[in-house]
């Protein structure tokens, strides 16, 4: 070391060193991220609970499987419709009012939907099933369309990040509907699950009210058309669309399927459920922070994750030409890839898409983010609507089929 320099010299000669802590979260900011996991860890709960024994009570009620998959297809529809609309006049409705009024009708329609068991067997009971899902589906959609914007408009430089952490909690509520929705029903019967998980999302409401921020924002002249008009956009939509479409027909025949398969009852269809929500909900988080981190690594991730799941798809029957034989446990490791490629592909796409919209001129915004929201809503409710009505066809020509066989099989004897 040489003697004849300065300390003070040395020490503004080398690299400065970083002292201070990384800064921490505003209060908004958390308080933010409170909202947003209790609504999507409520919201989800009340969802997922109808898979394990709502297609077998439906049935009961006079109902066919076709019926069936067209009540979850309601849904589906009335989301996409709300999604949009919603998402358009978000900054005219206010985010924090659209959100905690989703919680309320959601948090009503499902306790109305406990009662629908005391209706008369037969097409009022269908009616009203049709009617109260449509309606939650409304409430749902708003909830969400205003939740996802308002944490792109609160955190913008980890979308990613945060989306992934908080699907942490919409795993939770997607791996908790099920068994206690199967747990609740054999010990208490139809009623109570939907009661005790309305109540709870009823709870939510005053507890948003009192915690999320207002955020006031001007509305812009961008359309859905406009996002529509750009070919990476739509690419990212058509991933959304495919993932929603085969979640969407697990959600309609995988309990239906493993009960009659496997002979398991409701409470272990739900455990059998978890195959799928526990992967995603650890996988969402990492996906999220090394997207935020390699912004470059997106495409890549979506990619890998898309050829996992058509993987998972194929074995989870599996498909007939491999002429391997249904076992349960195949199929819980198959609901696992699937969850966890759900991750790696899902959660890049809502950052993508906001990416792209301002590089290709949209305004910074509330207003925007509420439009890329309704978008990715509703992209993602066309999905499971699409795959129903092909189980719905299917269906028609299952009997068909069976007659035809019927005609021709004593010619082969």
């Amino acid at each position: 070391m040489d003697p004849h320099v300065d300390p003070r010299q040395r020490d503004n000669s080398s690299p400065a060193e970083p002292t201070d802590p990384p800064p921490r979260m505003t209060r908004q900011q958390t308080l933010t991220l409170i909202s947003m996991a209790s609504v999507n860890f409520s919201s989800m709960i009340c969802y997922s609970i109808l898979g394990p024994f709502f297609p077998m009570e439906a049935v009961k009620k006079g109902a066919s499987q076709t019926v069936v998959g067209l009540i979850f297809g309601c849904y589906a529809v009335s989301n996409l419709i709300g999604s949009l609309l919603l998402g358009k006049y978000i900054v005219q409705i206010g985010a924090k009012f659209m959100l905690v009024t989703g919680l309320f009708v959601s948090s009503v329609c499902t306790i109305l939907f406990g009662l629908l068991d005391r209706v008369p067997a037969g097409p009022v009971f269908i009616a009203l099933c049709f009617i109260v899902r449509s309606v939650d589906a409304v409430g749902f959609s708003a909830a969400m369309t205003s939740s996802f914007a308002l944490t792109a408009k609160i955190f913008p430089n980890n979308v990613a990040t945060v989306f992934g952490s908080l699907e942490i909690f919409t795993g939770l509520g997607l791996i908790m509907g099920p068994p206690v929705g199967g747990w609740f029903y054999q010990s208490f019967g139809y009623e109570v699950p939907f009661l005790l998980l309305g109540c709870f999302l009823l709870v939510m409401v005053p507890f948003n009210i009192y915690i999320l921020p207002t955020i006031d924002a001007d509305p812009s002249k961008d359309s859905f058309f406009q996002l529509l008009t750009h070919v990476k956009i739509v690419l990212l939509c058509y991933v959304i669309f495919t993932l929603s479409a085969g979640l969407g027909f697990l959600d309609a025949t995988l309990s239906l399927f493993v009960m009659e398969k496997f002979n398991l009852s409701p409470g272990y269809v739900g455990l059998v459920m978890l195959g799928l929500s526990l992967p995603y909900c650890l996988a969402s988080p990492l996906m999220g922070y090394c997207t935020d981190k390699y912004p470059a690594t997106r495409s890549w991730f979506m990619v890998i994750g898309g050829i996992a799941t058509a993987a998972g798809f194929c074995l989870i029957g599996p498909v007939p030409f491999l002429h391997i034989p249904s076992q349960l446990w195949l199929l819980v490791v198959m609901l696992g890839v699937i969850g966890a490629s759900l991750g790696m592909t899902s959660i890049p796409t809502f950052p993508e898409i906001i990416a792209c919209a301002y590089e290709k001129g949209f305004e910074e915004g509330l207003s925007t983010l509420g439009m890329v929201s309704g978008l990715f809503g509703a992209v993602w409710s066309l999905g499971p609507f699409s795959s129903l009505c092909i189980i719905s066809v299917n269906d028609h020509k299952a009997p068909q089929r069976r007659g035809v066989d019927k005609q021709k099989k004593p010619l082969l004897c």
